[in-house]
Formats: structure tokens, C-alpha cells, sequence
């Protein structure tokens, strides 16, 4: 036999195998963290709720970090549709837009109005953008495992951007059917569908007649459960369920509860969705993409309850140790895991000067959450009236009152109190912040993170960081 012949054969027999100790490619895994609304200060006022001024949170001590510019393509500063979808397909689009190319709107831009219009209908048919790929799609094609985990409704914002594409991030009825496996309007980049998706918004998968939202009579929880997956509406079933196959999780009709209100007996933490998903997600051999929302930080920026805010940074801060502590049973290094922790924006909430340290939050002590008292005496600070004020603020909310009267640390420090604004707005309507944000990143390719980065640049080293 010629020597090329040779050759030839028994490179045939190594690439069958034969006579070889080849294995299969080690699986490569990514857990996408996002605090929704989780700005600096935000960051820090938990750190200091948590664990005192000199504390650490696990966010804290993510070796490799980075600041991120997070503004949209039309707006300086962004709502959490084009941020997240900025994070997840590379591309800057116009706030309210999920998923789309940048010259897709959410209004109509003869009229200034909406495209649902009252109506949960998709975009136009024609002259409005196409859908762009995820994260979470690129990585199912690869046939990777994927999943999206959040405390928020799963058609809101932040999770609906992961796995559809809509014009406006409102149509959660459309958002919802795109995420299911054979159904009219499924999402078909999503192949046989997503592996795990745990959060609230059961309304926008029932019918009107079951009590949720569809016009259309279709009930999504019957039609996942025909395609296999387990369906689960509380703690109990949760816990029961198999760590092992397909998995729908829909707790609560709309967003889950506040971390601080939260009744364990009904509704999971999202440390306990965190490490429920991963378990799943990890039965695949060629690793998953994960995605976690602490998605609530924001709903209580919004309405200025610091309290909640900062309990709700804090479950972020846990379901992040869980998935550490998780990767690291059977990846030690995380050489073959890439945990990234951001926020998609800021709010307006500041720490007012000067106050003395005040260590971290307890039945006996407000903390951060206190009145702010002086570093030099330890006396109450007093504004120009002669009254005490908060150590937390925001630049606008709904708490501006005419007139200031005096405060106590029990009535500031309560979890339905709203701070103070400079600017007044209606209830629930303080708004984002322009700041940049905090990156953190451990694991494979964490070290490709660094410096002062803008969004879109973070999908591109995410694919870097695994070769995905």
C-alpha cells in the first residue's frame, strides 16, 4: 500500500476514534445577570443596606468589571427594551423596540402614535424593521441549552427582548406566543423551543375566559404542556418539578412579589429559579445560555420605595452567589463558564453629604434607609427649614411635598415609604437615569471585559469570551 494510503487510513481511523482518547467538546456556559434599573448608586446603597459601608456583596468581588454607556439609538437615556436588546444582539435600537433592526420604531412616525394602539397587535407588515438574532437564539442554534429567569412578568422588557421581536414592547399577548413551540406565531429561532423560562405573567398566557388577557380563546399553559413541558404556578409544584426536561414556570399573574413582601410557601426567590434552571440547562452537553433578571429593582425605583429597592438588589445578590457557588461543583475555575452581571440602566436615586457611616440595616438600626446624620457630631443634618432629611433621594418622584415637616428614622425607613424627589412627578413615574453602569464578569473570558464600554460591545465579547 502506498504510504499516502497509509496515512490517509489511519487519519481516517483517528478522526473515527479508533485507537484514540478523544472526548466530546467540553460544554461552554453563559449566565447573563441583569438588575433592572441596578444604577451605581443604587449598587451602593444595597452594599451598605446589606452589609455596612465596608462590606462586600458577591457583585462586589467579580474579579474583571467594566462601565457601560447604555444610551438607545434615538434617546440619551434608554428605557430597558433597546438596553437589554443591546446587551443581546449587538445592535442600538429605538427605545420601546424589541429585538429589531435600528430603524424600527414603536410609533408611527407621521401621527406620534403607538403601534398597538390600544391593540396587542404585531408591528406593520411592511416598512418598519426585522426581527435581529439574540444571544439566546444564536446559542440555541449551536444547540446549546437556554433559558430566561426573571421576577418580572416573562412577556416584560428584559426577558421578552431574549427570545421575540416586536416593534413595541407592550404586545406581551404576541411576545408570550412567540414563545411557544408550534403555535402560529411562535418564534422559530427559537428551534424546539426555549429549555426554561420561570417568572410571573400568567395573565398573558390564558384566555379571558380563564381570567387572563387573550382575546384569541388560546390557553399558552395547555399548548406548552402539549409540547412537552412541565407546567408549574407555585412553590410546591416548583419544587416538585423534575430537574430534568423542558420547564414553564408562570407564578403569579402579573410580576412576582417584591422580595420584602414575598411569601416563600407560594412564590420561589430567584436564587431558588436560578439554581432550578441551571440544573436543567446543564443535562446538555454542549453547555446553555442563561439569562436572570432581578427585574423588580426597578418597579420600586420607580415608585421611590427605596426599602423594596435595595431588598430587591440584594435577592439579585444571592441568586448570583447561587449560580456561582452552582458552576463551581463541577467546574471549579469556571474555565469553562462565563458569568456577566450588569444593569440596563440607572434611576435618579441618590446619597446625600454628609452623613455619618451607618453600617448595614437592622430591625434596631435604618441604616442607609435613615435619616441622615452628620459624620462630625452625629447629630440630624437639617435642610434650610430647620428639617430633618434622608440620607436616599431622588432627583424627581412623586413624594415633593409643599411643605417639608419633620421626619422620623421608623417612617423613613418603612418599606412603603417613598422618598423624597427634588423634581415632583406622578405616582410610579420617577424616571431612568442617563449614568453609565457597572459590568462584572468571572469566568472564561472574563478578562476581556475592561474599561468604559458601550452595551453593543458586550454581545460581541460575550461570543469572543466562549466561541459562541
Amino acid at each position: 500500500m502506498k504510504t499516502w494510503l497509509i496515512a490517509s487510513a489511519m487519519a481516517t481511523l483517528a478522526m473515527a476514534g479508533c485507537g484514540s482518547t478523544s472526548t466530546a467538546p467540553t460544554p461552554k456556559n453563559v449566565i447573563f445577570f441583569l438588575g433592572d434599573g441596578m444604577g451605581m448608586t443604587t449598587q451602593t446603597a444595597a452594599r451598605i443596606y446589606k452589609v455596612g459601608e465596608d462590606g462586600e456583596l458577591t457583585m462586589d468581588t467579580l474579579p474583571e468589571t467594566a462601565f457601560i454607556k447604555t444610551y438607545s439609538n434615538n434617546a440619551q437615556v434608554t428605557d430597558s427594551a433597546p438596553s437589554m436588546a443591546a446587551y443581546m444582539t449587538g445592535v442600538k435600537m429605538n427605545n420601546e423596540v424589541i429585538s429589531m433592526s435600528p430603524e424600527t420604531s414603536a410609533f408611527d412616525v407621521v401621527t406620534g402614535k403607538d403601534y398597538l394602539s390600544g391593540t396587542d397587535s404585531t408591528c406593520p407588515a411592511t416598512g418598519n424593521g426585522k426581527a435581529v438574532p439574540t444571544l439566546l437564539e444564536i446559542a440555541k442554534a449551536a444547540g446549546m441549552g437556554t433559558g430566561a429567569v426573571t421576577t418580572t412578568r416573562v412577556t416584560h422588557a428584559t426577558p421578552a427582548v431574549t427570545y421575540s421581536h416586536i416593534c413595541h414592547r407592550d404586545g406581551e399577548n404576541t411576545i408570550a406566543a412567540q414563545a411557544v413551540p408550534g403555535g402560529p406565531e411562535f418564534n422559530t429561532a427559537l428551534g424546539d423551543g426555549l429549555d426554561v423560562l420561570l417568572g410571573g405573567g400568567r395573565q398573558f398566557f390564558l384566555p379571558t375566559a380563564a381570567g387572563g388577557k387573550r382575546t384569541d380563546g388560546r390557553d399558552l399553559t395547555a399548548e406548552f404542556k402539549a409540547k412537552g413541558y412541565t407546567y408549574v404556578k407555585n412553590k410546591t409544584e416548583f419544587d416538585a418539578a423534575a430537574s430534568s426536561g423542558k420547564l414553564v414556570g408562570l407564578f403569579t399573574s402579573s410580576h412576582m412579589s417584591y422580595d420584602i413582601d414575598r411569601d416563600p410557601a407560594l412564590e420561589p426567590s430567584l436564587a431558588e429559579m436560578t439554581t432550578k434552571a441551571i440544573d436543567i440547562l446543564s443535562k446538555n452537553q454542549k453547555g446553555f445560555f442563561l439569562m436572570v433578571e432581578g427585574g423588580r429593582i426597578d418597579h420600586a425605583l420607580h415608585e421611590t420605595t427605596a426599602h423594596k429597592a435595595l431588598q430587591d438588589t440584594v435577592a439579585f445578590d444571592e441568586a448570583i452567589k447561587a449560580a456561582i457557588d452552582k458552576m463551581k461543583v463541577n467546574d471549579p475555575d469556571l474555565k469553562n463558564t462565563l458569568i456577566v452581571v450588569t444593569a440596563d440602566h440607572d434611576h435618579t436615586l441618590v446619597l446625600n453629604g454628609y452623613a455619618a457611616r451607618t453600617g448595614k440595616t437592622s430591625g434596631s438600626n435604618p441604616g442607609v434607609l435613615g435619616l441622615l446624620k452628620n459624620f462630625v457630631n452625629n447629630a440630624l443634618s437639617l435642610d434650610s427649614g430647620g428639617n430633618p432629611f434622608t440620607i436616599i433621594g431622588f432627583g424627581n418622584g412623586e413624594n415633593r411635598p409643599a411643605t417639608r415637616t419633620a421626619l422620623t428614622d421608623a417612617q423613613v425607613a418603612d418599606k412603603t415609604y417613598h422618598q423624597e424627589a427634588a423634581i415632583p412627578m406622578a405616582a410610579g413615574s420617577e424616571t431612568h437615569g442617563g449614568t453609565d453602569v457597572f459590568l462584572g464578569a468571572i469566568g472564561q473570558g472574563a478578562e476581556n471585559f475592561t474599561g468604559i464600554i458601550t452595551n453593543t460591545d458586550v454581545f460581541a465579547l460575550i461570543r469572543k469570551s466562549v466561541g459562541l
